[in-house]
């Protein structure tokens, strides 16, 4: 069976389906392929994985439909950031006020999120009227081909999809990337990210803080109801100490590495932990290609921007797509280059800026 459509994304992640909405609302026809059906359900425990997201990012997601599924209890704003290195007594401070902002960004679970997109998505693929065009499929991705006129991908249930353009958001280890032999630029930091989340005793006022030191980093996060998440870069020896540890003993290590800033700290759900590498593809296009999230760029979760990193790639393709005129082929690679010279700038600065920080404390 063979499909023809506007665009295929693959990959069916926060930014693959946020992809999908966006691009469907501009009229096109969309097939959304992704290898596994997740199913997100919503839990009383917090999820140990929490994002930052900006303003800009919030507002973006407002016009997609896609907030009015959030669940606003679990949202935590950010009215203002204390930073500390090692020697430094007093924080630098950043509010919201001294840029006359309602709020510096917020603090949302990956499974609400999550839950709102995939919410969003089915309200749109439920109604064939408002949107003809939208498709989901669950399999996995076999083989690529690309003709003059378009790009055809094979599943591996046999089913075949041609489109104008195939827009890859598999992540960081990309099925799209790798079969079209797009290199990546890799480094690795010697680090792993334990997150966790614990109810605090003192209330933490809005705040985001972060304490910086040689090769570490440790952000504490503000969540609803006196709760907090935290993200704690370490080198992986000290890393695995630490996740020998029971949650309680955790926690206190949190405590004193925080010097009690909120007080006692009670474990609130699973202790997870991510390996830490740096990784740029050498190319953000191919024929009738685009990668975008972590299928183009994975960074150090230092400053809190992997996500709207990801989601500013859908937005520049957005963008390109409402500006075309009615006879661009989208999928062009004079037409994708845009993009391409866009993105980079955006995503070697940001590459840039962990990288300094890291180098710079140490």
């Amino acid at each position: 069976m063979t499909h023809d459509v506007d665009i295929i994304v693959v990959g069916a992640g926060l930014v693959g389906i946020s992809a999908a909405i966006a691009f469907s609302q501009q009229g096109k026809s969309i097939v959304l392929v992704d290898a596994k059906n997740n199913k997100i359900k919503q839990s009383e425990v917090w999820d140990a994985r929490t994002y930052a997201l900006t303003p800009a990012t919030e507002n973006w997601l407002k016009n997609l439909g896609v907030w009015q599924y959030v669940d606003a209890a679990r949202v935590s704003d950010i009215h203002a950031m204390h930073l500390w290195s090692d020697g430094l007594e007093a924080p630098l401070i950043l509010a919201d006020s001294d840029e006359n902002l309602m709020k510096l960004g917020l603090i949302v679970e990956n499974s609400n999120l999550m839950h709102a997109l995939m919410n969003r998505l089915h309200a749109l693929t439920a109604n064939i009227h408002a949107v003809p065009g939208l498709v989901v499929k669950y399999a996995s991705c076999k083989n690529i081909e690309n003709t003059e006129q378009a790009v055809c991908l094979t599943l591996d249930d046999g089913t075949q999809l041609s489109a104008k353009l195939l827009v890859a958001a598999d992540g960081a280890h990309s099925f799209v990337r790798k079969a079209l032999d797009i290199a990546t630029q890799n480094k690795n930091f010697n680090q792993i990210a334990i997150v966790a989340n614990f109810l605090a005793e003192k209330n933490h006022g809005d705040v985001a803080r972060q304490w910086f030191s040689p090769h570490e980093t440790l952000a504490l996060l503000p969540l609803p109801a006196q709760h907090v998440s935290i993200v704690w870069s370490l080198s992986t020896g000290r890393a695995a100490e630490l996740l020998l540890l029971t949650p309680q003993q955790l926690a206190t290590r949190v405590q004193a590495r925080c010097k009690n800033i909120l007080g006692a700290l009670k474990p609130v759900g699973e202790v997870l932990s991510f390996e830490l590498n740096q990784a740029t593809a050498t190319q953000l296009i191919a024929e009738r290609v685009v990668l975008i999230g972590d299928a183009a760029h994975q960074i150090h979760p230092m400053a809190g921007q992997g996500v709207n990193l990801g989601f500013r790639d859908v937005i520049e393709v957005q963008q390109m797509i409402a500006k075309a005129h009615a006879l661009q082929d989208i999928g062009e690679k004079t037409f994708l280059r845009q993009y391409e010279r866009a993105r980079k700038a955006d995503i070697l600065s940001m590459n840039g800026l962990t990288s300094g920080l890291d180098y710079l404390f140490a």
